[in-house]
């Protein structure tokens, strides 16, 4: 009969034989990591969705190379996955376009999108969204001889939205509530919802604002188009993740804070939006007081 003390001994031997599979060379215990973070644990490779024709939150740079505030803000998520994994980790690079973003992120072909999504309520039902990263609202892009200032100058007349926009969906209804009668034109992604209005088969492009001005500062066509209307819509822009993943939702996050808290997304903000863009033009958008009270809500210090 074994006495209290060897039992004693005996059952923490055995404990430490259980615990040896968890324990690292490091004799520290190994998270279980899930989601996507045990996928790309697993994989070593981390995919990153962008789009190539949203200046200038994600487009590509005269060497094809995908740019922007978007990829910016996602580079510091990336070198955050990689702190937290502590394992080497390639990123791979796919375009999406507004249509393909959610099939693609819910497939696993990618793992986070940064882009310009707008993150509401329908679309919480399909995946789960990064701190906001910009607040905007759909204006209309019209030629400026066109004589149109507002929506309901569109009456009988011709509009253009990109397919998986949110504009895709409320444009219409707003449309049909005002009973304008407005013929509506639909394209993939947004250069080609502005290549049909330059060649005149719409009369207008309802998309958010700072969008349509991004496209005219990296098309250097600001004086054949304008930015009128008031706001038809309001949106709040996020990187874009899947949903029920809590552990890779926190480690986007905690990129976001220590983003707030340096500094560099003020930073990042002002290379994109007050800085030159690759075509030399600037948009000159100062950062909103709502945006800037969302970064300090995530630890931005005040001045």
């Amino acid at each position: 009969m074994l006495s209290p003390v060897l039992k004693a001994l005996t059952a923490a031997a055995l404990a430490l034989c259980l615990l040896e599979p968890v324990l690292g060379q490091s004799n520290a215990f190994v998270v279980p990591y899930t989601g996507t973070l045990k996928k790309v644990n697993e994989s070593g490779v981390l995919r990153i969705g962008y789009r190539e024709n949203s200046p200038p939150f994600a487009f590509l740079d005269s060497k094809g190379k995908p740019i922007g505030y978007a990829l910016d803000l996602c580079a510091a998520a990336i070198e955050e996955i990689v702190a937290e994994l502590r394992n080497d980790v390639r990123v791979e690079y796919r375009p999406v376009t507004p249509e393909n973003r959610f099939d693609l992120l819910n497939s696993g072909a990618i793992d986070l999108e940064c882009g310009s999504t707008t993150n509401n309520f329908e679309r919480r039902r399909l995946a789960a969204f990064s701190p906001t990263m910009f607040v905007t609202g759909t204006k209309l892009l019209v030629r400026r001889a066109s004589g149109i200032r507002y929506f309901q100058d569109l009456r009988g007349k011709t509009v253009v939205l990109t397919r998986g926009t949110v504009q895709a969906q409320a444009i219409p209804k707003l449309a049909e509530r005002q009973k304008l009668a407005i013929k509506f034109v639909t394209a993939e992604d947004h250069k080609q919802s502005f290549d049909l209005l330059a060649a005149g088969k719409a009369d207008a492009f309802a998309n958010d604002d700072v969008q349509l001005y991004g496209m005219l500062a990296e098309t250097k066509s600001g004086s054949a188009y304008r930015v009128v209307g008031d706001f038809l819509t309001y949106a709040d822009y996020a990187l874009m993740l899947r949903k029920d993943d809590p552990d890779f939702a926190a480690v986007i996050e905690l990129a976001f804070a220590r983003l707030a808290e340096s500094r560099e997304i003020v930073a990042i903000y002002e290379k994109w939006f007050l800085k030159p863009l690759p075509s030399g033009v600037r948009l000159d958008l100062p950062m909103s007081p709502h945006l800037e009270e969302l970064f300090r809500l995530h630890g931005l210090p005040t001045d």
